[in-house]
């Protein structure tokens, strides 16, 4: 009895230590993830690449750093592995030598095959710690999670321009360091993780099973239409993060003749000031509902998406301010929000929602590398801002209290 009280006081327990911790090694996970995108000026010269083959290298990133995360979020499902952790970053630190060394365009996908798997392994088991460490602030501590891994993913422009400019390819090598910091830190998170583990008895699994066999049918009949729109939606965005992160820099030395350092000053500004939407969005749904933020943020991010590609150069900076700052204050948000809907299977709907949805983006970077060679970089970014249109469609997901509704009459 007084067991059950501790558990029942832990859930609804807000752990900001945990919480800043799982958030600094998605930090130091997705830092090495940016090594990526901010290689691809680079690689181009020494390997002379095209911008079809770059965009295959985005697309070996992400396909395997994304899509295959709902499968290791099944697992963790059944059976949660804490040490998956530390285990994710060693797995990606492997990857992040081999490109440091890697001496042609084969190897480099090699590379990148092992950078995005510690990256998949990660993420699902990740987002259940910060579920976990939530207690009653959901949207708050889902917000400081993905803040880590969208400031990880900032680095990206300030490293080429600090990093692989002056040092080169070697210079990726000088991120191990991260890696290793990465797997100390959270090598104590997965202690605290397996302490706070549920311990259930037999009797405690089978009443789970029956459960989770409910939950199964209820999923089915009323949960994978707005399932399914909602993992559309997120690949709308994601298509469209993955254009300007990857190619957007081209653009603008091509079409708008800046050096590679400036043209990565704007993306930096365009990636941090994501990094404070996602922040920001999780607190805003909390008090405004997780629907309205996801909708309000398409609907405040088209208008400027589609005046893009036409801006002049001195507007291109305070825009694209803005569209990240807009568009990314649902990041969080969508994760909750999927949580909601499927409740009881966080690891794999971590991985549909950040994973296999954002995945979706890596067959984007292939096709918008081969249309930028087949017609113009011009063209491809024109394209691009149409993506956040089909956000409007979350007009149509079902709001929160409907879901709420549908799982008290699961429960």
């Amino acid at each position: 009895m007084e067991k059950a009280k501790k558990q029942q006081i832990n859930a609804q327990r807000t752990f900001y230590g945990v919480l800043f911790a799982i958030g600094c090694g998605h930090f130091f996970n997705d830092s090495i993830q940016a090594v990526i995108p901010a290689m691809n000026p680079i690689l181009e010269q020494t390997l002379n690449l095209n911008y079809g083959q770059i965009g295959w290298i985005a697309f070996v990133a992400n396909m395997t750093a994304s899509v295959i995360q709902p499968f290791f979020g099944y697992y963790a499902d059944i059976k949660s592995k804490p040490f998956l952790l530390p285990i994710g970053i060693l797995t990606s630190l492997v990857g992040l030598i081999i490109f440091g060394l890697a001496p042609s365009y084969a190897w480099a996908l090699f590379a990148v095959f092992f950078i995005g798997i510690g990256s998949s392994i990660f993420h699902p088991e990740g987002s259940r710690v910060a579920h976990m460490a939530a207690g009653s602030k959901r949207g708050l501590a889902q917000s400081i999670y993905q803040v880590g891994g969208n400031f990880g993913q900032s680095m990206a422009p300030v490293l080429t321009a600090l990093i692989f400019l002056p040092f080169g390819q070697k210079g990726v090598l000088s991120f191990s360091s991260f890696a290793f910091i990465g797997m100390i830190v959270l090598f104590f998170v997965s202690l605290w993780y397996k302490k706070h583990q549920t311990i259930r008895t037999p009797r405690d699994k089978h009443a789970q099973q029956i459960k989770r066999n409910k939950r199964e049918i209820f999923v089915h009949k009323r949960v994978v239409t707005a399932m399914v729109l909602l993992i559309f939606i997120i690949f709308a965005r994601s298509w469209y993060s993955t254009c300007i992160s990857n190619f957007y820099q081209f653009y603008l030395i091509h079409d708008y003749g800046l050096s590679i350092p400036v043209a990565q000053l704007f993306i930096f500004i365009f990636m941090v000031s994501g990094v404070v939407g996602t922040f920001l969005g999780g607190p805003l749904a909390d008090r405004f509902g997780k629907k309205t933020v996801i909708l309000g943020s398409f609907v405040g991010a088209a208008p400027l998406t589609l005046m893009l590609p036409y801006l002049p150069l001195y507007l291109i900076a305070p825009v694209f301010l803005l569209i990240g700052l807009i568009i990314t204050s649902s990041f969080s948000v969508t994760v909750i929000y999927a949580q909601e809907l499927m409740p009881g299977r966080l690891g794999m709907v971590s991985g549909l929602t950040i994973g296999f949805a954002f995945g979706m983006g890596a067959i984007g970077a292939v096709l918008f590398g081969n249309l930028a060679d087949l017609f113009s970089i011009r063209f491809v970014m024109i394209l691009c801002s149409l993506f956040p249109l089909f956000g409007l469609l979350s007009v149509l997901l079902p709001g929160d209290l409907k879901i709420r509704r549908w799982n008290k009459e699961t429960n």
